[in-house]
């Protein structure tokens, strides 16, 4: 089982994701093709997963005065 190249992009990532499990659907491939995809495809999800977790912990949330006006950023944390 080959690793995932941790500075893959989400992107590049969902691509190949997305190939994967094309290339599954078709049934064409052996079972050991199979079993190999299904767990390059288990890797990417994960991959996957975590960028979007990395992404999600950089949202800023707009902090807004009384009067209606954006303030500035606080982290989202808080959300």
């Amino acid at each position: 089982m080959s690793e995932i190249d941790p500075a893959m992009s989400f992107e590049d990532a969902m691509k190949e994701l997305e190939a994967t499990v094309g290339k599954l659907e078709t049934g064409e491939a052996s079972l050991e093709e199979s079993i190999a995809l299904y767990e390059r495809g288990a890797l990417l999800r994960k991959h996957c997963e975590k960028r979007l977790r990395e992404a999600e912990e950089r949202v800023e949330k707009i902090t807004l005065g009384s009067n209606g006006e954006p303030t500035g950023t606080v982290p989202a944390d808080g959300l």
